[in-house]
């Protein structure tokens, strides 16, 4: 399969994901609006989503994709699967002690993430956060081992179902909300069983996947030998750097989420459903490209092409350029009627579209950064160099910090998203700095041109949406819902079809971005 084949592979299903999931939030929004008890659910979500990003995701598939790779290369399938079998082995069961850990230690783990709700006025939250942290506590297993399971299909160029599984949670949790939420004292408690029922939803999906292809991990009690592998213990060195990498952006994550919480109550929520708008790019584009390049990168530096690494790093860095500004100015500009289409309904009222509407403008500031880190860091992963980006990542953490002492008090929570974008910007921009210091990613020669040739088209697509919005009231159209849904279509439309005309205009083609350009 061909890497823009894949890569839209990817970013297809992944649009699925995202539209399930803005249907699920949308759902929220109405049944549950933006108050305590729905900020009490983001928090308690927040964190095995925490732990999930720290140990599966982000560490893991960065320290055993590579190794994977290589080892797919260079030696037999039933030493490949023996490795298999180890890992799933260790992971399982220190994923069984930190799930046990955190089911106990819920109120203290509660209390780190949100401590504004220990406050004796806010009990109620704190109690309800506690019940939803327990619930979902060991939906930290069952994501991590689809984590193991999506690094074994991606390095098999298997894209589709990891890509798709994401889309049963959220079928999940809008089953919840709709059927299950009459049966709870504590309606918004429904979501926290969806989330269980949607993680074990995905696992049952990607291990299929993996029998299919005949590498379903086989379970014994042999965890001590599978400890004493050379290679998991080589995995587990590599996680180290790694998982302090994740963890410096986490931290960064539980830092701002603790500062809501002493925020206007509804301020999680405003975050969280503008963090649920810049995924939509950061998961179409950044997250596919990132997907899709790691194992392409390992396995050329692993044969020393580097060449062919190159070009895969140029050809990422273009695509997120011209597909990343567009996407940026487009969430700044079309905020409002987004948010107000989106989730303008039942307990969401006109003044939370504006309150989130502001967290979306702050965090699309950062949007460019956030995509770019996609492609740089694997260009470090791939090298098996993990130490580099986590330096970056913690120098950013502390930067961050200092952005929010300055920009909190005067913006609230939307000084939060942008100082994460702020951040987000200076990390790109740095590990694209060291990788040229380096001499590891050299530039094409045509990216002045590059650019200048697709500036005017970006100006063309602002003054469109600049014209829309002067003429159409986004909340206000709140009592025509289907009328605003048909705007922003319009708009939407509008906007991307001036874009992409005026690039043919100026001579870009749809061959020069679907493959590499040596």
């Amino acid at each position: 399969m061909g890497l823009f084949k894949s890569a839209a592979t990817v970013s297809s299903f992944t649009l699925l994901s995202r539209i399930t999931g803005l249907l699920r939030d949308i759902v929220i929004a109405s049944s549950f609006g933006a108050g305590p008890l729905t900020d009490a659910f983001w928090v308690a979500f927040r964190i095995p989503n925490l732990l999930r990003r720290l140990f599966a995701e982000g560490a893991f598939s960065q320290a055993f994709v590579p190794i994977l790779g290589q080892a797919r290369s260079t030696q037999t399938p039933d030493a490949v699967r023996v490795l298999l079998d180890r890992v799933a082995m260790v992971l399982t069961a220190a994923l069984m002690l930190v799930t046990l850990a955190g089911i106990l230690g819920a109120p203290w783990v509660v209390s780190a993430m949100a401590s504004g709700m220990r406050t004796a006025a806010r009990q109620t939250e704190f109690g309800a956060a506690v019940w939803m942290t327990r619930l979902m506590f060991p939906y930290i297993i069952c994501m991590s081992l689809v984590a193991f399971a999506s690094g074994v299909l991606n390095t098999w160029s298997r894209f589709a179902v990891p890509a798709f599984t994401p889309v049963l949670l959220n079928l999940c949790m809008i089953g919840a909300s709709l059927l299950l939420a009459p049966y709870f004292a504590e309606p918004i408690y429904a979501l926290a069983v969806g989330v269980m029922i949607g993680g074990v939803a995905q696992l049952t999906v990607q291990w299929a996947a993996l029998a299919r292809l005949g590498l379903l991990p086989r379970y014994s009690l042999r965890i001590r030998e599978a400890w004493q592998d050379s290679t998991v213990q080589y995995i587990l060195r590599q996680m180290l750097p790694a998982i302090l990498g994740v963890s410096v952006a986490q931290i960064s994550l539980l830092i701002n989420t603790n500062i809501a919480t002493w925020l206007q109550p509804g301020s999680v929520t405003w975050l969280s459903f503008a963090d649920r708008l810049m995924e939509f790019p950061t998961a179409l584009l950044g997250v596919a490209l990132g997907t899709v390049l790691l194992p392409k990168l390992s396995a050329a530096w692993s044969r020393e092409d580097y060449r062919t690494y190159n070009t895969l790093l140029d050809w990422g860095l273009r695509l997120i350029l011209l597909l990343g500004l567009p996407a940026s100015l487009g969430l700044a500009m079309l905020s409002e009627g987004l948010v107000a289409t989106l989730f303008n309904y039942g307990a969401f009222g006109s003044a939370d579209v504006l309150q989130t509407r502001l967290a979306v403008m702050a965090y699309s500031v950062g949007l460019l950064g956030l995509l770019a880190v996609k492609i740089l860091a694997p260009g470090f992963y791939a090298q098996r160099d993990i130490r580099t980006p986590v330096k970056i990542a913690i120098f950013v953490l502390v930067l961050t910090q200092v952005f929010n002492i300055i920009l909190v008090p005067t913006f609230a929570h939307a000084g939060l998203a942008l100082s994460i974008g702020l951040g987000a910007g200076i990390n790109a921009l740095t590990l694209l700095v060291l990788l040229r210091k380096k001499q590891l990613y050299k530039p094409g020669n045509d990216w002045a041109a590059f650019i200048a040739r697709f500036l005017p088209a970006l100006a063309a697509m602002a003054g469109t949406l600049w014209a829309c919005n002067q003429v159409i009231d986004w909340i206000a159209l709140g009592q025509q819902p289907a009328l605003r849904l048909l705007y922003l279509l319009g708009v939407v439309l509008a906007a991307a079809a001036t874009y992409f005309i005026v690039l043919i205009l100026l001579g870009f083609r749809v061959k020069d971005f679907t493959r590499p350009q040596n």
